[in-house]
């Protein structure tokens, strides 16, 4: 049998093999690119779907070890190109035109998504991705440092917020843990699950925690845990709107929509809180913060009103322009009042007159961007608010054998077998407030410049507390102080700063803030020769500097220091009787400490 004929078909094959190879390279086209983070490194294993726009025909193929990929054999046409990953936002390229033979090359940049879970434990170390799971994210903070502070007090085991702010009682230099220093420590769970199209379910839940002891953050018990001690025995005592509640930041749930913005309810910061978070410098740092850490800002004139329970809160965004609104529900208990003259058998609860809360507040905001350029306005009012002073007076005080409780209407002394149990119950002011707050941001990379002014003023309650009145987390009033004021009182708040970023992993952040009140006594009987009271007007000023390294996007570590100091009327020691000034009108406190977040 010849093997011509054999050869012959088999070099025919060959031959047309080549030309259709050769016809399908004069027709077909290729595309390929690198797709990277926001900070040009390779991302492998990313989904890159290429979709024909004529036919709605795609293939998908996965990035490489060096974030390449590679498409031939594509009819000529438009197409689309997306890029998918866990952890990165969607990116999308539309209107890419192929000729034939043509080699295209697109390059694709993503960006990491808010929401976006984590994949791995690699991923988790190295990244800032979510610890989410069928759209619910548990999240939180560990931030614990040391310090010194010139005049300070110890810290007891409920105080969150160290002890860098100049203190009426804070006594002797001393070495101490410093807790909170640039964040709260804390743990926090909340999902976001779409119902409809564009429509969501959200909530939100968090406290935050003692990281020295365990405990859950309580301003009243530091109040408390002094109560009836010398003033020289005291430890650091401070007033604020976490009391120990289960969840002392935020609780609360509602409804979202991409047009129609987001409705919530429940316990939830303040609107002044949100911008003072966003426009502080130091982002409410406690250690380095005066308006994070004492809350007067945030609250529009008292530290507890920085969070607001039974409230509704709507956000709404509308390109670069912003808007919030927010209405809190009356709750609680108003206590009750003596009649004048105070009645034979003292005070009982069938003479005590019941009040009623009307603890009731709203606010608004409306802000924008405009480039690098950012603002707010606030402006916020809050019935009933209440300010807990100093701790309650006892047998172990020199200056009083127990402590007089004040019918807050008349003001009627309550003392002797009717005083009420001082062991677990706070002492405080009742006002009526009213805050506008200004707030505006300025990128230039690599520096953020801050600015804020927010001009507050109180009136006595037009609605009086009485004794018994609820205070945050169930705590009780033993004492009010419903006239307070004999005037209004005016209060200033200012504060400027800058944060410089160096080399991404480096901040460095100073910030200036002072705090001015007016005379709110009539007459004012204050000045240097006369002696100054409370009710004086006095200056608060505090400038901070500290550095933050980001060793990975979790874990940082810092150093730094806050100087405060007082004067006139802000450094007098209520409620201590009247002209009783601070043991020291200045604190200076630099702090080293570690944060790790997730």
């Amino acid at each position: 049998m010849s093997h011509r004929p054999i050869a012959v078909a088999l070099a025919s094959i060959v031959v047309l093999l080549c030309m259709a190879g050769a016809a399908w390279a004069q027709t077909g086209a290729s595309l390929s690119g690198v797709v990277t983070d926001q900070t040009g490194a390779a991302l492998p294993d990313v989904a890159v779907t290429l979709k024909n726009v004529a036919s709605g025909e795609t293939r998908t193929i996965p990035t490489d070890g060096e974030g390449h990929f590679h498409a031939s054999g594509l009819p000529p046409g438009r197409w689309e190109i997306r890029a998918a990953k866990r952890g990165f936002a969607d990116e999308t390229r539309t209107a890419i035109s192929l000729a034939v033979g043509q080699d295209a090359t697109v390059d694709i940049k993503m960006q990491r998504s808010t929401t976006g879970a984590c994949a791995s434990y690699h991923e988790f170390s190295t990244t800032d991705c979510t610890l989410t799971w069928y759209g619910i994210t548990v999240y939180g903070a560990y931030d614990i440092g040391v310090g010194w502070v010139s005049h300070g007090l110890p810290v007891n085991g409920y105080n969150y917020e160290g002890e860098s702010l100049v203190n009426r009682n804070g006594n002797g230099s001393r070495f101490l843990v410093a807790p909170n220093n640039l964040q709260q420590t804390g743990l926090g769970v909340r999902g976001k699950e779409e119902f409809l199209p564009g429509w969501f379910v959200v909530f939100n839940a968090s406290t935050g925690i003692n990281p020295n002891s365990g405990l859950l953050a309580n301003a009243s018990a530091t109040q408390t845990a002094n109560n009836g001690l010398p003033r020289a025995s005291y430890s650091e005592a401070i007033d604020g709107a976490r009391a120990g509640q289960p969840f002392n930041d935020e609780y609360y749930g509602g409804v979202s929509s991409t047009l129609f913005g987001t409705l919530t309810f429940g316990r939830q910061r303040s609107l002044g809180t949100d911008a003072m978070l966003q426009y502080d410098p130091a982002g409410g740092s406690y250690a380095f913060s005066y308006i994070g850490y004492n809350g007067t800002m945030a609250g529009g004139g008292d530290t507890e009103d920085s969070r607001w329970d039974d409230a509704l809160k709507y956000r709404l965004a509308y390109g670069p322009v912003h808007f919030g609104a927010m209405y809190k529900f009356t709750n609680g208990s108003g206590g009750c009042y003596l009649p004048s003259p105070l009645p034979p058998g003292g005070w009982t609860a069938a003479n005590c007159t019941p009040e009623q809360p009307h603890n009731n507040a709203y606010g608004f905001d409306l802000g924008g961007k405009y480039g690098k350029f950012s603002a707010d306005v606030v402006y916020q009012h809050y019935n009933q608010a209440i300010s807990v002073l100093n701790p309650l007076l006892g047998p172990q005080s020199l200056s009083a054998p127990y402590q007089s409780t004040t019918n807050s209407i008349n003001t009627i002394p309550i003392t002797g077998t009717n005083l009420i149990d001082t062991n677990n119950t706070v002492y405080g002011i009742v006002t009526d407030n009213n805050a506008v707050l200004v707030t505006a941001k300025y990128i230039w990379d690599p520096f953020k410049f801050f600015a804020g002014y927010e001009y507050i003023w109180q009136n006595n309650p037009s609605n009086p507390l009485g004794v018994g009145a609820s205070d945050q987390g169930g705590y009780i009033m033993s004492g009010v102080e419903d006239n307070n004021l004999d005037s209004e009182k005016l209060v200033n708040i200012w504060w400027a700063g800058a944060k410089y970023t160096f080399r991404s992993k480096t901040d460095f952040t100073f910030a200036w803030y002072q705090q001015r009140q007016s005379d709110f006594r009539s007459p004012p009987t204050c000045s240097p020769t006369a002696g100054f009271r409370a009710s004086c007007a006095g200056t608060l000023n505090e400038v901070s500097l500290y550095v933050d390294y980001h060793f990975t996007k979790r874990f940082d570590a810092f150093a730094g220091n806050a100087y405060s100091y007082v004067s006139s009327g802000l450094a007098i020691a209520i409620p201590h009787g009247p002209g009783v000034p601070y043991f020291h009108n200045s604190n200076s406190a630099p702090t080293v400490g570690a944060r790790f977040t997730f």
